[in-house]
C-alpha cells in the first residue's frame, strides 16, 4: 500500500445532488487516478441514523449514491469503495477512540452546540442522542481505521478533522505512533455550491439540484435558481450570482468568459438559464445512461460494495490487531 491515504465519505441521507458532485465525487475521482496515494471511498450509514429512521429511505439513499459513484466515473477496481455498516472493525475502534476522547472535546461539536441552541431556555438536551453528541468519534473511526493521511472537506466540516487530529495524538502519546494524524484537504473553489435559494446547496434545505434527474426535471430545476429583477438588456454582475457561481463550477475557462460577457452585456435571466441547463444536460447525460442502469440492478451494486468491504476489511483487521496489541487486549501469548 502506498503511505499516503485518501478517505471521502457520502452520508447516505437523500438524492445525490450537484453539490455532492462538484465538493465531494469530482474532485475524489479525479484524484484516485492518481498513482501516488490509495483512495477510500464509502457510504456512511451509520451517520445516516442520526438523522434518519427510515429503514427505506435509507436503502434507497445507498442504492442512489452507490450507483452516482460508480455512473460518475469511480474505477471501483483500483480504489476501496465499500458501506461503512460492511467494516465492523470501525465500531470496535468507535469504542476504543471513545476512551481518548474528552466530553469537553464533544461539548464544542458545532452540530451538538447547534442542536442546544435551538433548544433554547427548554432542557438543552432535548432531543438530542449520543448518536448524535458522539458523531466526531464515529468520523475519527472512519479516518483513523485505515489511517487516512488525507481527507478532503468542505469548511463546516473542518472542525471534525481537528478533533480527529487530536483524538489520534492523544492515542500516540499513550501507545507510539500508531495513528497517521491526518490532514484536511479543502478546495476553497469547489467544496461550497449554492443551492437554489442562494444557501449551501443541501438536503435539509430543500434546495438542490438533483445530479441524474432527468432533462425535463433538470430543467424545471433550473428555472427555479433564484435571481434578481434585472430586465432584458440590462447588464448584470456575476458577483454573488447564483446561477453563474454554479455555471462556472462545470464550464470551461472559455464559457466562463463567454457567459461573464453575455450577462455583462445584458443577457436575460432566462436565456443564461437556459445556457446552465444545455451545459448541465450535455455533461451529465451520458452519466445518466449508466446511472439508471445501475439503479436497475441493486444486486449488482450489492456484489461491487461487498467486494469492496472485503478488501477494506483487510486493511482494517490489520490495523485494528496493531491497536489492540498497543492497549494490551487480544490473545496472551
Amino acid at each position: 500500500m502506498n503511505s499516503k491515504k485518501i478517505l471521502t465519505g457520502i452520508t447516505t441521507t437523500g438524492t445525490p445532488h450537484l453539490g455532492n458532485y462538484v465538493g465531494a465525487i469530482r474532485p475524489a475521482i479525479a484524484s484516485s487516478k492518481e498513482q501516488d496515494h490509495d483512495s477510500f471511498f464509502f457510504l456512511a450509514d451509520y451517520h445516516a441514523l442520526i438523522k434518519s429512521k427510515d429503514c427505506e429511505g435509507l436503502r434507497q439513499s445507498c442504492l442512489e449514491i452507490a450507483a452516482t459513484w460508480i455512473a460518475s466515473g469511480l474505477d471501483i477496481d483500483h480504489t476501496y469503495f465499500y458501506r461503512q455498516s460492511d467494516i465492523p472493525e470501525i465500531l470496535e475502534l468507535n469504542w476504543i477512540l471513545s476512551n481518548f476522547t474528552a466530553k469537553g472535546l464533544m461539548n464544542r461539536a458545532h452540530a451538538y452546540k447547534a442542536a442546544v441552541d435551538e433548544n433554547e431556555k427548554v432542557d438543552p438536551d432535548k432531543g438530542i442522542t449520543m448518536g448524535l453528541f458522539s458523531y466526531p468519534v464515529l468520523m475519527a473511526a472512519d479516518i483513523l481505521m485505515f489511517n487516512a493521511t488525507h481527507v478532503p472537506v468542505g469548511q463546516d466540516q473542518v472542525q471534525h478533522i481537528e478533533m480527529t487530529r487530536d483524538i489520534a495524538q492523544r492515542f500516540n502519546h499513550h501507545y507510539g505512533e500508531i495513528f497517521a494524524v491526518p490532514e484536511g484537504v479543502i478546495d476553497n473553489e469547489s467544496s461550497i455550491l449554492p443551492g437554489l435559494d442562494g444557501r449551501k446547496m443541501s438536503k435539509s434545505y430543500g434546495n438542490i439540484i438533483p445530479l441524474f434527474c432527468d432533462s425535463i426535471s433538470l430543467r424545471k430545476h433550473v428555472m427555479k435558481i433564484k435571481t434578481n429583477s434585472l430586465e432584458p438588456g440590462e447588464p448584470k454582475s456575476t458577483e454573488d450570482c447564483l446561477l453563474f457561481d454554479i455555471y462556472k463550477s462545470f464550464a470551461s475557462e472559455s464559457e466562463i468568459n463567454s457567459m461573464k460577457k453575455g450577462l455583462e452585456d445584458g443577457m436575460s435571466w432566462g436565456d443564461a438559464k437556459n445556457e446552465l441547463y444545455e451545459l448541465l444536460d450535455g455533461q451529465l447525460s451520458n452519466h445518466r445512461l449508466i446511472y439508471d442502469e445501475l439503479i436497475g440492478d441493486p444486486s449488482y451494486l450489492d456484489k461491487v460494495l461487498q467486494q469492496g468491504a472485503e478488501r477494506a476489511r483487510e486493511v482494517a483487521k490489520s490495523n485494528l490487531h496493531e491497536i489492540k496489541s498497543a492497549l494490551g487486549l487480544g490473545t496472551l501469548s
